[in-house]
This record gives C-alpha cells, structure tokens and sequence, in this order.
C-alpha cells in the first residue's frame, strides 16, 4: 500500500519573473529543482541579484539529496552558488547547464567551492536517493534543457521548466516527445508548467525566430552590421552564426564578455563555431565591411548600456565608432523593467547617423509556453493534479483557467494556485494546500555581501537619488546655546543657484525647534535631531514633492 508524504514548496518564482527553486520532498529526501536568480529592478539601486530565502534548506540541510538544474539562465540555476558551501549535495544538469553554471560562479567569485558536478544527457534516466529521476529534453533558448520527472509511488512529479513545442528544431534545441510520451505511460502524480507566456494565445513556434528579422537587413548591408543581443539566448545567436556562415560573413566579437559568451558555447558544444568564422577585433580592418558582423553581446539591461554608450560616441577605440554606412540591429527587446533604457537607447542610436533596425517585442517572442503548447504537455501527460508555476499571479492564473477549460478532468478541486512558502501536501488520502509558514523572501546581493543589505539601505538609496539636505550646527550642552551654525547644504535636490530659498526655509525650521528645544531645563539632543528631521522632510515633500535624505549634524560640546 502506498504510504509516501510528499511536499512541493516554492521559495522563488511564484508571482514574480525569476528567483525560481522549487523544492520536492518525498518522506525524508530533499530534492532542489532549479536554483535561481533574480535581476533587480530601478527600486533597487546598487544591488545585483536577489536570491531566495534558503533558511528552509539550511536547517534540513542532512536530507537534501540532490540538485537538479534543468536550463543555462541564471533564474534557474545561479543563487545555488550563494548556497552551496552551507547545503552541499551533488549537482546534476547537461554538459551546456553545468558549464554555464560555472562561468557564473566565476563572475560571482564562487569559483573556489568544492562543487559536485555530476552530467547527464538532456534526455535520460538515472537514480538518486534510490529513486529513478527522468530527465526529459526540451526546446528552450539555451542549448540542452530539460524538463524532469522524479517517481514516487503515486505516479510522477513532473516539472516542465521553461519551454515550447518544436518540431524542427536542432538537436541541441529538441522538443522530445517521445521522451515526454514515455513518461506519461508511467503516470503524472502533478505537473508544474511554467506561466511566463500564459496570456498569449497559440503556440509560441516560430515568433522566437529571429532570422526572418533580420537575415534580410545583414543580405543588404552596404557596410558593416552590429547586431545586439541577450547573452542568454543562446538559441538565437547560434541563428546569427548560422546566418553568417551561410553567407560568408565574420563574426568579430564587440568586447571581452561577448568572446568569452562565444568561447562558451563553443566548449559546451553549443555552437557551430568554425575556423575564421570568428575574429579578434584586432582583425577588423582586415575584414570588408559589408562581410563583417559586428556582435553584442550582454545580460539583460546591460545591453542597452553598451549601445547608448557605443551610439554616444563614449568607446574611445576608434575601430567601433558608428558610421553613416553602418547598419546597427537591436535584437533584444524590451521587458517590462527595461522599456526606459531601451528607448533611450534606440534613441541615442538614431542620432548616431547609422541605420538603425530595431525587433518589435510584438512579432518577437521569448521561448516560452504560449497557450497552445501548455495544453500540448497537459494532454500529453494528463496528470491527476496541476500546479502552475513561474510567473506573476495573473500568469499563474490564467494558466489554471487553460488547464480547467481542457476537458481532462482538472478543475478546482485539483488545480491548485500557491504562492511562494505554501506547500502542496500529497499522500495516500489526496492534496491538499498547507501554508505553514516555510520561510521565503528576498536575500539582496550587493557586490560580494550575501544578505547584508537591508530594506532600509535601498530605501536610503532612493532617497540619496532624489537628493541630501545636510545641517550642520554646534551646541554648548553648559550654555544650552548654539556656538556655531546652522550651516545648511543642499545637493542633488534643486540647482545650487536656486537653493537660496530651500536654505533659508530649512534654516528656519531649525531655529525654531532649537528655540523650543534650549528653552527647556533638560533639552535631549537626540529629539531635537529628529524633530528637525521630521519637519525640514515634511517641508521640503510638501514644496516639491520630493523624498531626499535629511541629515542633522548636530554637535554637543561643554
């Protein structure tokens, strides 16, 4: 008789974009499906990743048996570098997954850390804990993904992870069916499909194509064409090279980080990469221009960086400085934090005078699941119970409505919508929700500092970003008078020329509460700073409709 506990908890990805780990527990064994990252947004200035709260998997860490990274993105894979010295187990993924797991961890100075990297085909079968774990191929933007099931007594857990169905697809980028087929003979307990792309109807094949985009503008280019692109899309700059292959055209990498993405996928059998089909950029005068490709190469805003300082004229190698003749294609459109730097971008690129290309967000997708390819998996495996996960809350819902709508016997007594930290009980009387409270959360990365930021820090930031009001004033604690001051200096808030009225309005804020102050017998300094802090602030929100920082400096001497 089947007598296995089983608990599906998420600590990221659910009603956010990014910081996915889903965890599996099945009676005492832990299993960490996917471990990633999430890319701040403008809210949070100075960090540069935020991943999950681990707490959970810190205090059992004796039963994690394994981790199992299912694609190369750093929302899947990357915060496992910020965990694994505290919960080591071994690592499986594909050959490309763990290589790029590994540059990662280079670029976070994680490097040093005695992982245990175990590889496996991005379709096959294998055992942890005694348990047979089934990795499944999918199609997604980076070669060698996988979706996984993991057996259980009831039939299989099934996680899709990110992807689309592809028929045509390149061995590195196959949507294997037949894998999928098998594994539905075995029984689905509960499958979880990603909901990034659940609003969008049809299948997502082939809007995340890029060479009907652009393989006319590189045919027709008079001069030389730089093209800018994700550094995770692997998908799509295995299409550019293909592109230039087939027209005799070289690649010359724009900078560092965009040869050593190449070298990359060049070891973890990625690319078709040959000889002379990719050039130093010592090369570039030695190439025709209309045979050369100028490639871009960066992750996520940081593109947008790296044009607007390329289009203003800011590289100082003179090699890459835009020309009238140049054709520049901006193959990275927008999400929903970056459309002001893409703009700007773009914008920056037309006043350089090159011709300019830019791809639509609306005929370009992200090879994620449209409408059409989650039913394809639901009918497919046809589970006893749903979870849609990876996604804001209105993606994860309208994914159960699809679900609902199928006619296969899901409805909402089995579909079940959890957020981060609520865990899905299953066990031989059925499923069932638990929140129990299972920490979760934002940890703030800040340069090499795990943690050590706190809300209040960002929230000073922003207010650092709207400008400081510094007051400057000594007090004799004997005399109970002011000995010096106030001085007042205002930067960041209004033009230092017209700033007379602000200082005098500060200044004489201050005086009045230092009066009310110093008239008592025991005055407390410590209140008098606060007053001042809060009436100045009041002020100055009330003016301008502004939120800067406000610092009383004030000095007691005998």
């Amino acid at each position: 008789m089947a007598n296995e506990k089983i608990r599906i908890v998420s600590l990221g990805g659910a009603d956010e974009d990014g910081k996915n780990c889903i965890v599996v527990e099945i009676n005492d064994d832990i299993f960490v499906v996917g471990c990633g990252i999430k890319h701040p947004d403008k809210t949070m200035p100075g960090i540069d990743y935020i991943i999950p709260n681990f707490d959970y998997l810190k205090a059992n860490k004796d039963r994690v048996k394994a981790y199992f990274l299912l694609h190369g993105h750093d929302d899947d894979m990357a915060a496992l570098a910020y965990l694994y010295e505290d919960v080591p187990a071994p690592i499986y993924g594909s050959k490309v997954t763990l290589t790029l797991f590994k540059m990662f961890t280079k670029h976070a100075r994680k490097d040093k850390i005695a992982y245990k990297f175990i590889e496996v085909l991005p379709t096959s079968d294998f055992k942890v804990a005694n348990r047979l774990i089934s990795y499944f191929h999918t199609s997604h933007n980076v070669a060698d993904s996988s979706g996984i099931a993991i057996s259980t007594e009831y039939g299989n857990i099934v996680i899709t992870s990110d992807f689309v169905v592809e028929n045509n697809a390149t061995p590195a980028y196959l949507h294997d069916t037949n894998a999928i087929a098998r594994i539905a003979d075995r029984g689905t307990l509960v499958l979880l499909t990603e909901s990034i792309y659940a609003t969008r109807a049809g299948y997502t094949a082939p809007m995340y194509r890029i060479s009907p985009h652009i393989e006319e503008q590189l045919k027709d280019a008079k001069g030389r064409t730089f093209i800018a692109m994700f550094a995770s899309n692997f998908y799509n700059i295995d299409e550019v090279i293909m592109i230039a292959l087939h027209n005799r055209k070289t690649i010359i990498p724009y900078d560092d980080e965009t040869a050593d993405i190449l070298r990359t996928m060049e070891e973890a059998s990625a690319a078709p990469i040959s000889k002379n089909l990719i050039l130093p950029l010592t090369e570039i005068n030695r190439v025709r221009e209309q045979d050369l490709i100028v490639l871009m190469l960066a992750h996520d805003a940081k593109a947008y960086s790296k044009i607007a300082l390329l289009a203003s004229g800011q590289i100082e190698d003179y090699r890459l400085k835009l020309r009238p003749t140049d054709t520049f294609i901006v193959a990275c459109p927008y999400n929903n934090n970056t459309e002001v730097e893409s703009v700007d971008a773009i914008d920056e690129l037309y006043r350089s005078g090159c011709n300019v290309y830019a791809v639509s967000k609306k005929n370009f997708y992200r090879m994620h699941a449209c409408v059409e390819d989650i039913k394809t998996m639901i009918s497919v495996l046809k589970p006893k119970y749903y979870l849609p996960v990876k996604g804001m809350f209105m993606n994860l819902l309208c994914n159960a409505q699809i679900a609902a709508q199928m006619g296969v016997k899901l409805n909402h007594t089995n579909i079940f919508l959890v957020d981060n930290g609520v865990s899905l009980l299953i066990d031989e009387k059925g499923a069932r929700m638990f929140d129990e409270k299972i920490p979760h959360g934002d940890i703030m990365i800040d340069g090499i500092g795990v943690g050590d930021v706190s809300p209040a820090v960002v929230q000073d930031r922003e207010k650092l970003a709207q400008g400081v009001i510094i007051i400057a004033a000594m007090i004799s604690k004997s005399k109970q008078k002011l000995v010096a001051g106030p001085d007042v200096q205002v930067r960041g808030l209004v033009y230092l020329k017209d700033s007379e009225i602000l200082v005098r309005d500060v200044t004489r804020i201050f005086n009045s509460c230092l009066e009310d102050h110093l008239s008592s017998p025991y005055y407390d300094i410590r209140k008098l700073k606060d007053e001042v802090y809060d009436k100045v602030l009041r002020m100055v929100r009330r003016q301008s409709g502004k939120e800067p920082m406000v610092l009383p400096l004030l000095t007691e001497v005998e």
